[in-house]
């Protein structure tokens, strides 16, 4: 997904937006990236069919539950949301289904070659609602006020200042917009980064709140995750 900034969020190891530098992990791998809350990783994702063997391997589906997780968003026929850190493309086919050929789905990855292959992937799968966006490094390039939903999955975690890049992400929500956030439980699990990289689920929570959002829902649908649903606070804290 990008690392070039989000290319982990499809394949449930991603690393968010804006201020990633590179990151994508590999499921039940160490992340070999260190220091500060943002660690990022140093990998590169131009290999299309490594990150294509590793994003979409059936095995994970057991764990990231693709179909469960997309009904717990609670999206309607119509909606348009963005994917950041869209990897390989592993969530459209879902998020497609979900929103309906009158909706969009934006792929947002800042790798190129990533761009391209989901591209390919959506014409191929007939996924005609499925638009992939190629980011920069501080700009997930969604249009502003365009999104019902940024859906960010096991990329938060990467991101080094993440109340500034989730102020940021408000300029992309329309009005009632929420943001879901899909990160890894901080304990021992069977996939994902190891202790040191992961973020305690109260920890996401203060630093949206200090971003400007609240906590609407907690789905409970994921094993190794937690699964966090925002909105806008009324009132925005003042920067």
């Amino acid at each position: 997904m990008m690392p070039r900034v989000l290319a982990l969020a499809a394949a449930g190891l991603l690393c968010g937006a804006f201020a990633c530098s590179s990151l994508a992990q590999e499921p039940g791998a160490a992340d070999a990236s260190a220091g500060g809350h943002g660690a990022t990783s140093n990998r590169t994702f131009e290999d299309v069919q490594h990150w294509t063997a590793v994003f979409d391997d059936p095995n994970r589906d057991a764990w990231q539950k693709p179909a469960e997780l997309v009904a717990a968003l609670g999206l309607s026929a119509g909606a348009t949301v963005a994917d950041l850190g869209a990897g390989t493309g592993y969530l459209a086919p879902y998020l497609s289904r979900a929103v309906g050929p009158d909706g969009t789905v934006l792929l947002v990855d800042t790798e190129p070659t990533l761009i391209e292959h989901m591209r390919s992937r959506a014409e191929a799968e007939g996924l005609r609602n499925a638009t992939p966006v190629l980011a920069s490094a501080n700009n997930p390039r969604i249009p502003r006020g365009s999104a019902d939903l940024v859906l960010i999955v096991d990329t938060f975690h990467h991101i080094n200042d993440r109340v500034t890049y989730a102020r940021g992400l408000r300029e992309t929500l329309r009005p009632g917009g929420r943001i879901a956030i899909i990160d890894w439980q901080k304990r021992e699990l069977p996939v994902g980064p190891k202790g040191p990289h992961k973020l305690a689920r109260a920890h996401i929570v203060t630093e949206m709140k200090q971003a400007g959002y609240e906590i609407v829902e907690e789905p409970d649908v994921l094993p190794y995750q937690y699964f966090l649903i925002f909105r806008p606070a009324p009132t925005p804290p003042v920067p």
